[in-house]
């Protein structure tokens, strides 16, 4: 229902006549944005932190002229909903009546085939460049594969695995945060290659060279389920080897909601989590109500009032400039179902801290603006797993694996990854 709902709502944007109500719809509802004030920040690699903040609270919430829009924006929706199902039914009859009417649906259709197309085509440009990260010189053997998942979207991986002369150990299933992609960690993957561990790296749907609009999340819980598809493919293609999952910022968080699946926990070592997005609310209880209606409606609309300035996410300046050039790295303004998605998984997150039970090690800078580091100290105090441990880096920001430190940080994981096989 949801998948029809949103195609539904996609193609409108292009046919004549009930896309009048959508319209109206918009119009009423950038009104009433426009009424409150309202500015998102966002991200983990794109802008700022993932925190919807009004800019004159009080003002929003008792002008008349927010509530009048609010009535605009109600209204509209109710004609819109109105107009959507008589379309709907007028569709179907079509298809058997006159030339007119299957000249109308035809030039639908069209619409919604060619917005698909240039989807796929964004798709594969970022593949293609996806493709292109590596470093040839290491002896680390390194390959990229396409991995289908139960929705039939391609997603783009890589592997890493150490030296034929090497042993492998274990084996570290890699989940990137919101907005970046798996080809940042290639450092990384080949510090954990050096110490005996195989590495796995899945991009998103939406995000680096796997299928979608880039920087658009229509559910975390996709995300979730591919993540379990992809342990299970490494599980299979490993038999016997331990294997481990790490999350990064909101990476974290699908990594902890995965791990709350029973099957899923039993499949792992322990997890690893560096910076996790574990608690973000809105800065006022009417944009947690209002979300779910911007998300249904607008899913894949830019907010252009979001903080396009940034804010630091590590203390290199190297590092900086890396991430905000890199166009596998999505720094548009937030999408409002992405946006959605974020708080609602950290709403269910810290309602389940104490279901927590899997082995994990949580790593966060004290200075981090992005995340909250005191979100952290929560899930190690109210999480019941019998192995567990915390490491606060005082004055480290976001990005702690690519902070002047990064190598110390890597080799805190490593360490701890060998002190759990040995348990």
């Amino acid at each position: 229902m949801y998948l029809f709902v949103h195609i539904e709502i996609a193609g409108l944007d292009s046919t004549p006549g009930p896309s009048c109500a959508l319209q109206s719809v918009r119009r009423a509802l950038k009104s009433f944005m426009a009424g409150m004030e309202m500015e998102m920040e966002l991200t983990s690699g794109a802008s700022g932190r993932i925190i919807p903040v009004f800019k004159n609270i009080r003002e929003a919430a008792v002008s008349l002229r927010a509530v009048r829009n609010l009535g605009f924006f109600l209204q509209a929706f109710f004609l819109w909903i109105v107009v959507r199902f008589r379309h709907r039914s007028i569709r179907v009859f079509s298809s058997s009546s006159g030339d007119g009417d299957n000249h109308r649906t035809v030039v639908h259709s069209k619409s919604k085939r060619r917005s698909v197309s240039l989807e796929e085509e964004d798709a594969l440009n970022r593949r293609a460049l996806a493709e292109e990260y590596g470093d040839e010189s290491s002896e680390s053997c390194w390959q990229t594969l396409l991995f289908v998942n139960s929705r039939r979207k391609v997603l783009f991986t890589r592997s890493w695995t150490p030296p034929a002369s090497q042993n492998t150990k274990g084996l570290i299933v890699l989940l990137h945060g919101l907005n970046e992609h798996s080809g940042r960690y290639d450092h990384f993957a080949r510090q954990l290659n050096s110490h005996g561990f195989g590495v796995y790296a899945m991009d998103w749907i939406g995000h680096g060279g796997s299928d979608g609009l880039h920087g658009y999340v229509p559910s975390l819980d996709y995300v979730v389920a591919d993540t379990r598809a992809f342990i299970e493919k490494v599980k299979s293609e490993n038999p016997g080897v331990p294997c481990f999952l790490f999350g990064h910022s909101a990476g974290g968080a699908v990594v902890l909601k995965a791990a709350l699946l029973p099957d899923v926990e039993a499949m792992l070592e322990g997890v690893i989590l560096t910076s996790p997005a574990l608690r973000v609310r809105p800065a006022h209880p009417i944009f947690g109500a209002l979300a779910p209606v911007f998300s249904l409606l607008l899913p894949k609309y830019q907010f252009s009032g979001a903080n396009k300035r940034g804010i630091p996410v590590s203390r290199d300046p190297a590092a900086l400039v890396a991430k905000y050039t890199d166009p596998l790295v999505y720094t548009g303004p937030i999408r409002i179902r992405t946006g959605s998605e974020i708080l609602r998984i950290t709403s269910y997150l810290q309602r389940n801290l104490n279901r927590i039970t899997v082995p994990f090690l949580v790593l966060h800078g004290t200075a981090d603006r992005v995340t909250d580091p005191c979100a952290s100290q929560a899930l190690y105090n109210e999480a019941t797993s019998k192995y567990k441990e915390i490491k606060l880096y005082e004055g480290f920001l976001h990005d702690l694996l690519f902070e002047p430190e990064r190598d110390e940080i890597a080799g805190d994981i490593i360490d701890w990854m060998e002190s759990k096989l040995k348990t």
